[in-house]
């Protein structure tokens, strides 16, 4: 474990600690997959549960404004917060969307110019979730108490003017989802094995990225090459794109076995 997971894990037991201690909601800034890695599995050796475990003690959600966000808060819920499914109001309120609109006729801005003039702010990145580009602009997650400081102060990104407005995060746009059907087989259901072939690379580079920190599985790092990929299973691979292994069929005469998979385009 690194110096900043150590670092990462001493805050995470002060926020625990801070909602047993003061009956009250706390949360950490924005994680990203490696760090909601490493907060999930002390969280499992804690056996602090999740928001939906029937218990009358403090539980954890992971939350990043939508359902597939790639960068997440923790929230540590006392037992008084009520959550039947779904995410709780209280936690929903952290956060805002900030929604950002370029001139018409400016160019197209994208992901990379969004964060690099937020970080002009003087911000940190853990403020900020994930940026949601669009053709007219962006939605960008962020904590709510940075959200009046982003709103009155950003207004440009590079030589292009900026408008941005907070709303609340039931505004969030996600944009348009189109998904591509693809099938295929596969020797095993090995994480290299999916993520070779949903992403039409080969198996050493698909093992490359995985060990390189850049696939996610279920939202969370995954750094094991022979990692089980199961029916429904979520992967990213950075810069690539994601998809959902959707079916598993049977096995070919060869032995392989026939896949389906829904990938976002």
């Amino acid at each position: 474990m690194t110096k900043e997971d150590e670092m990462l894990l001493a805050q995470i037991e002060d926020k625990i600690e801070q909602c047993k201690d003061r009956y009250m909601i706390t949360y950490s800034d924005f994680l990203d997959t490696h760090q909601r890695k490493v907060v999930k599995d002390y969280l499992l050796k804690m056996k602090i549960p999740p928001v939906d475990a029937k218990v009358q003690t403090e539980r954890h959600v992971f939350f990043g404004g939508y359902k597939d966000a790639e960068r997440t808060m923790v929230a540590f819920l006392p037992d008084y917060i009520q959550c039947e499914e779904g995410v709780p109001d209280e936690v929903m309120e952290l956060l805002q969307v900030i929604k950002v609109k370029s001139p018409k006729g400016s160019r197209k801005l994208g992901h990379r110019d969004y964060l690099g003039s937020l970080l002009g702010l003087g911000i940190d990145r853990s403020v900020t979730g994930d940026i949601l580009v669009h053709e007219d602009g962006a939605d960008i997650v962020v904590l709510a108490d940075m959200a009046d400081f982003i709103e009155l102060n950003y207004a440009k990104a590079g030589r292009t003017n900026l408008t941005a407005r907070a709303y609340d995060i039931g505004q969030l746009d996600v944009g348009e989802i189109n998904i591509e059907e693809k099938t295929d087989t596969v020797a095993s259901l090995r994480l290299d094995n999916i993520v070779s072939s949903a992403f039409r690379i080969s198996r050493a580079k698909a093992a490359d990225a995985i060990r390189g920190g850049i696939v996610s599985l279920n939202s969370v790092e995954a750094t094991k090459v022979d990692a089980e990929v199961a029916e429904g299973d979520k992967i990213v691979l950075r810069g690539k794109g994601r998809m959902i292994l959707a079916e598993i069929g049977g096995e070919s005469k060869k032995g392989r076995i026939y896949i389906k998979m829904n990938l976002y385009v």
